[in-house]
């Protein structure tokens, strides 16, 4: 019989039988069964899992990833007409340049990464976001713009002490599905109808279903459909004239040329940085932002960290540090308000960058860039035999809702053809929104051309004719 030595992995630390026994007698136990006795025997996984064998050398385990990574295609490759919350934006070279530097890169939490930057970088990305959002405090980035929607709502709640919130339903279902996860154990949420001409706030429906355990109400501007709610003013008024919080999710990217919520009465502001120079990432490049006013009763809310300048105990000298870090989880696990772990600080770094190098002119300018090019889309959209866009009769910024039903062709079909050609279409609603029938959300950031959308319209022409 053969005596087959244990296999060794080249990429598993500890993985020598050896250096596995210390491990175990320096803290007591015998084998590692002894680590896993408290899980019930019939939760262990008892055969072999379906694995391929081991790549045992670099240039083997290099090969064999390179050719997962090829089969991915990405906007380099094709024209991309997705937003829904993630959106193919501008990059600028510099964004990368400076959330590769090694201080921000691998500086996961701990203290002994401050004195290289990490605390002022934030401070300054808070102070640059607050002056974007025209508000007074910001938030160091948690997971994504859904949970900076779902902790807005919960702050909402612990600043009114009231269990429900109005929420208008014309948000992603992604971010929805977030929403109602991580607001369940606390709070009840109703939904608000959208107009179905305009797309835009049922004010009636609104006022009816508001009662006194309402905490407030939470819409986006522009919304997911890409609509622009212009009636802010009307809706702060009646949300604060029965005491509740009027929160607002926002795409930073718009708000070179849109009012900011705070103007209008928004008491919290939230949302997502990806557009503000963060790469995709297959949806993983995300950071939620909560903005407010500079009042306790907000502050306190806050579960993330919050960067601020102060005085230190040399003269004339400051520096930078957590405000109120007594409120987070951080400082209380068991009796803070929410939990705080992991966030996307360093999204907030590069935000931070984009923000600095764009500066107030060049906010003004993409955001008229965008405007022109679905402003030009929609009418050449439009101008297609049976394709009506946009759907609803509103102002639009960046996204619209295109309407193919009378084509008789399926979005599915059309987008499919369209990826023969290199473009990825727009996303289908026919699912999300069943009553629209067939109809597709098409984002025109700035990285889509004239030409690009000038080949769109003849590939439509050319499909729907076909």
């Amino acid at each position: 019989m053969v005596d087959r030595k244990p296999f060794i992995h080249p990429y598993i630390p500890n993985s020598v039988p050896e250096v596995q026994q210390e491990m175990l007698r320096e803290i007591g136990v015998q084998s590692i069964e002894e680590l896993y006795e408290m899980i019930p025997q019939s939760l262990r996984f008892r055969g072999k899992m379906n694995l391929p064998e081991p790549c045992l050398s670099e240039q083997e385990l290099k090969r064999h990833i390179m050719r997962i990574l090829n089969k991915n295609r990405s906007c380099e490759e094709a024209i991309s007409f997705l937003g829904g919350g993630c959106a193919n934006h501008y990059v600028p070279a510099i964004c990368d340049e400076i959330n590769h530097r090694s201080e921000f890169l691998t500086a996961y939490a701990g203290e002994p990464y401050e004195d290289h930057g990490r605390f002022q970088a934030l401070f300054e990305y808070e102070s640059l976001m607050a002056e974007l959002l025209d508000v007074e405090v910001v938030n160091v980035p948690t997971f994504d713009g859904a949970q900076a929607a779902a902790t807005s709502i919960r702050m909402a709640g612990r600043i009114t002490n009231r269990r429900k919130m109005l929420v208008w339903e014309v948000i992603s279902p992604d971010r929805k599905a977030v929403v109602l996860n991580y607001c369940q154990p606390v709070m009840e949420l109703e939904w608000v109808r959208y107009d179905a001409e305009t797309g835009l706030v049922d004010m009636e429906d609104l006022q009816k279903k508001w009662d006194d355990d309402v905490a407030g109400f939470y819409f986006e501007y522009p919304s997911y459909f890409g609509g622009i709610e212009h009636r802010g003013v009307e809706i702060a008024t009646f949300v604060h004239h029965h005491g509740g919080i009027l929160v607002v999710g926002v795409d930073p990217i718009s708000l070179g040329i849109l009012t900011p919520p705070s103007q209008f009465g928004a008491d919290i502001t939230c949302g997502d940085v990806q557009p503000l120079g963060i790469h995709m990432s297959f949806g993983g490049g995300l950071g939620g932002f909560i903005g407010t006013r500079d009042e306790e009763r907000f502050v306190r809310e806050y579960p993330s960290r919050l960067f601020g300048l102060t005085p230190t105990i040399e003269e004339g000298e400051y520096g930078f540090g957590d405000v109120l870090y007594e409120r987070t989880s951080f400082a209380d696990r068991e009796h803070s308000k929410e939990f705080v772990g992991t966030a996307a600080a360093l999204w907030g770094i590069t935000a931070g960058v984009y923000l600095a190098l764009m500066g107030p002119k060049g906010m003004q300018e993409i955001g008229q860039h965008i405007r022109q090019k679905a402003l030009y889309a929609a009418r050449r959209l439009n101008a297609l035999p049976g394709v009506k866009a946009p759907r609803f009769h509103s102002p639009h910024f960046k996204e619209i809702v295109v309407d193919f039903n009378d084509t008789g062709k399926s979005v599915q079909e059309i987008n499919h053809r369209l990826l023969d050609k290199g473009i990825y279409g727009g996303k289908d609603l026919s699912k999300e929104y069943p009553e629209f029938g067939q109809c597709a959300l098409y984002c025109f950031t700035e990285m889509v051309t004239k030409q690009d959308i000038d080949l769109l319209v003849a590939t439509l022409k050319e499909i729907l004719e076909h």
